[in-house]
């Protein structure tokens, strides 16, 4: 079987260090369209200007994705790495993200759910800085295409259902037909979304946009929109990624303010397909 529970669940990674600096928090930012419309708006120069620079919440995915790769050498997980995609996202922060950093990172298998003809596996990062104190979790959740039927868990319900009411705020966000090229340089080199071929063995038929990307995209939206560029407000941003996002296409996003936390759903502008559903980012 090639996912057995009882031996991959709280299974521990290896743990990793790394580091980032100002130059790769731009990089980011850039990779998520900060700048692309009004590139010297003060605004936008908080993302890609060192002399002002500040880091959105959403970046805390980059500098831990490395630790994704060892996820088949888990014992009890041997699965087809070609079939996987990212299913949903959630980060919480103890405090703001430096510009500057060196960490160190411990991962494990915090969960393992059955969706029938799939499975959910949940990696969870636990990031501090190095020789300090804690900074960020990061909880990825893979969908493994295949996998399931193995009568476990089917996970827990959606947690964040969008209001009846009409959305507080609108945001369009366009992308670049080069976005993805732009983005993978902050360090997902999956050929999905840069090889033709690949993408269609996977299933699409062109590449499409990192969801970590559409991720960051809409972080952005909401910080800009409803916290007014306010960084430090978020304490945690959860996502799921229901449909994919094609470069060049926008992204429209849907904020409502609930009880301390902003919920959350965005979709394509040009095929109307959700792509960010189950989606909220809680305030400090």
């Amino acid at each position: 079987m090639p996912i057995d529970v009882q031996k991959a669940l709280n299974a521990q990674l290896p743990s990793t260090t790394g580091s980032w600096n100002a130059d790769q928090v731009i990089l980011y930012h850039l990779g998520i369209g900060a700048g692309m419309t009004k590139p010297t708006d003060p605004k936008e120069l908080e993302y890609t200007y060192e002399r002002y620079l500040k880091v959105l919440p959403s970046f805390a995915v980059i500098p831990v994705f490395g630790a994704l790769g060892g996820m088949n050498n888990i014992p009890g997980i041997n699965i087809n790495l070609a079939m996987v995609l990212h299913g949903e996202q959630e980060i919480e922060l103890q405090r703001p993200l430096p510009v500057a950093a060196q960490i160190e990172n411990t991962a494990r298998v915090a969960g393992i759910y059955d969706k029938g003809k799939a499975a959910l596996i949940v990696l969870e990062v636990n990031t501090k800085e190095k020789g300090g104190e804690p900074l960020f979790t990061n909880r990825f959740t893979i969908f493994a295409r295949g996998e399931g039927g193995f009568g476990g868990d089917p996970g827990p319900k959606a947690q964040h259902e969008t209001p009846s009411r009409p959305a507080d705020a609108v945001v369009e966000s366009p992308t670049m037909p080069h976005q993805a090229l732009l983005y993978r340089l902050s360090g997902d080199k999956n050929p999905l979304h840069c090889d033709p071929e690949f993408a269609k063995l996977a299933g699409f038929e062109k590449p499409i946009l990192h969801g970590l990307c559409s991720f960051g995209i809409v972080c952005k939206a909401v910080v800009d929109t409803m916290l007014n560029g306010a960084v430090d407000k978020v304490a945690s941003y959860a996502a799921r990624f229901s449909g994919v996002v094609y470069p060049g296409e926008t992204i429209v996003t849907s904020m409502w303010k609930e009880d301390g936390k902003i919920v959350i759903s965005a979709k394509t502008k040009e095929r109307e397909t959700v792509v960010i559903s189950n989606s909220a980012i809680r305030l400090r």
